[in-house]
């Protein structure tokens, strides 16, 4: 048997959860697509580009900057997504204070050298949640063209011509989130929502919230799963049960053969109509993550468990640390170039993780009954 305290390992939850995978997780989870693909995507390859750019340096600021793009015109899409985004962050990170009953999130606000900044707000040691981050990242700079026509592959409808060496103009703007409570009976939670675009005219949304519970309540996923298919279907029928098979597909431990959690939804490289439109889809699955997750906190939160159901939970985020530095491939990049900010790219590992050999559910237990799931996803509305 082995425990692992991440914590001690990986200590800090402060400064920038930069824009990862567009700005997922170089503190959550970086969003890029890890499902049964053949090949990383061109626009993988981008966003992981802009993710080290994100993180390599910044300054500490003592208070959140007023906006952190450039842009003057309050009516843009880029600024009004950054505002959207923030509004987001104080809801997300008022009501987890609230369910929580004690904890506060602090902040630490940042600007990066290149252009932008970010804002991050961090809970640890709370009556609810052992750790949670909920991380602002919008940033601008340049980017070589060669990274830019790697994505031609599925935007070229939407680019310009470049010149090989040229430097082009990006910005990229992302809010991410993880959560991990105490009670094995409390699922944890992850969000991203992001948005990138390049003066040459590639741009595109990207996101999604999941879901990962260690013990089964179906009422519990019936009622998180129908939250966003209530959201997708107003925007687009079609939207559901394609982004949720995307997320069972992309939260995928390949070499266990089973998911992280009991999915979501997940989508990315969304551009395929008007973009006012897909920044209202994205607004209101970011305003539905607080009803989708809230209130099975509160009906769990006070649950007694056992020991034994406290040592399942740990084994279960031993498997979510597994995805995270395995299948993460921003998470990969930044460990093996030693670019990435250790702080900001650990964020989404829980502080306590364990492992056994060759662990098996008892038959008929719930363990078993969960782990079959893991195995073989099903739908939930």
């Amino acid at each position: 048997m082995l425990e692992l305290n991440v914590s001690q390992r990986w200590s800090g939850w402060s400064t920038a959860v930069a824009f990862v995978a567009g700005c997922a997780t170089a503190a959550a989870a970086l969003a890029l697509r890890v499902h049964h693909r053949p090949e990383p995507s061109a626009m993988q390859q981008v966003e992981d580009t802009i993710a080290m750019m994100a993180t390599t340096a910044h300054i500490p600021v003592a208070e959140p900057p007023p906006v952190l793009g450039k842009d003057t015109d309050p009516n843009c899409l880029r600024r009004k997504f950054e505002a959207m985004l923030r509004r987001g962050q104080d809801k997300v990170c008022k009501a987890i204070e609230e369910c929580d009953g004690g904890a506060k999130f602090q902040t630490d606000a940042w600007v990066r050298e290149g252009g932008g900044g970010g804002i991050t707000r961090v809970l640890g040691g709370g009556k609810v949640w052992e750790k949670a981050g909920v991380n602002l990242s919008v940033i601008y700079g340049t980017m070589p063209s060669e990274t830019v026509q790697a994505a031609r592959e599925r935007q070229a409808a939407y680019a310009k011509d470049l010149k090989p060496g040229e430097r082009i103009n990006f910005f990229a703007c992302g809010l991410s989130c993880v959560m991990h409570p105490r009670n094995p009976h409390c699922p944890t939670m992850h969000f991203n929502y992001r948005y990138f675009e390049t003066e040459a005219g590639d741009w595109w949304f990207a996101g999604g919230t999941d879901i990962t519970p260690v013990y089964l309540d179906e009422e519990d996923m019936k009622h998180f799963h129908g939250v966003y298919k209530k959201v997708c279907d107003k925007h687009d029928p079609a939207f559901y049960p394609k982004f949720k098979k995307w997320a069972d597909e992309y939260f995928i431990i390949k070499h266990r053969g089973e998911t992280r959690g009991l999915g979501g939804i997940f989508y990315d490289d969304l551009n395929d109509r008007d973009p006012w439109k897909i920044f209202a889809y994205s607004e209101e699955c970011l305003d539905n993550v607080v009803p989708a997750y809230v209130p099975i906190i509160e009906k769990h939160k006070n649950d007694t468990f056992t020991e034994e159901q406290k040592r399942w939970q740990l084994l279960r985020r031993g498997r979510y640390a597994e995805f995270n530095l395995i299948y993460d491939r921003g998470t990969i990049f930044g460990l093996k170039t030693g670019i990435g900010r250790m702080e900001s790219i650990m964020m989404t590992l829980p502080e306590v993780a364990r492992w056994e050999y060759d662990h098996h559910p008892a038959p008929g237990s719930e363990e078993e009954k969960i782990m079959k799931l893991f195995k073989n996803p099903r739908d939930w509305v």
